[in-house]
């Protein structure tokens, strides 16, 4: 369990949009699953398990405190960063505009994206943490690669900015 933190991290950082939130879910997720560890069956995916329980958590929460339509992205870590030159402004106004345009995507493609593309999950493993068909998890990532490249880049058809 101990192993799996960096990524539940990273997972509830792209669920909640800051870091604070974020040590939060982490927090309750693992103490959720050690009261219901019995729960889990030996020769499952303790990954999947897990990242279940932190969306579960996570939107329970979101219903609870009735979350606006869209959160701001937190940008923390890279206030204190000094940048020099024209292209490291260009990548930190980009930064800042993936933030936001990832901020505002709907919650099911958000954590398509944050499972795939950050976290490194396959569609398969992420369809089995998601509990839904492959190719749920196959147009909802297409359809955020859309939404963030006509965001970010202005561009219509993502294959052509992300590939």
């Amino acid at each position: 369990m101990v192993a799996l933190l960096p990524r539940l991290r990273r997972f509830a950082v792209s669920l909640t949009g800051n870091m604070a939130d974020a040590d939060d879910l982490v927090q309750d997720t693992v103490e959720r699953a050690l009261r219901n560890l019995h729960r889990w069956q030996p020769g499952t995916r303790l990954d999947s398990w897990m990242f279940r329980i932190a969306q579960n958590l996570w939107i329970d929460t979101a219903r609870s405190r009735r979350v606006r339509a869209s959160s701001s992205g937190s940008m923390d870590e890279t206030e204190n960063v000094a940048f020099d030159g024209a292209r490291d402004a260009e990548v930190r106004i980009t930064f800042a505009d993936t933030c936001r345009a990832f901020a505002e995507l709907p919650e099911e493609q958000r954590v398509v994206v944050a499972l795939i593309v950050v976290d490194g999950m396959s569609y398969r493993e992420a369809a089995d943490v998601l509990a839904v068909p492959i190719g749920t998890v196959t147009s909802r990532l297409a359809r955020a690669r859309e939404a963030l490249a006509a965001s970010v880049f202005g561009i219509a058809d993502a294959s052509r900015a992300l590939s």
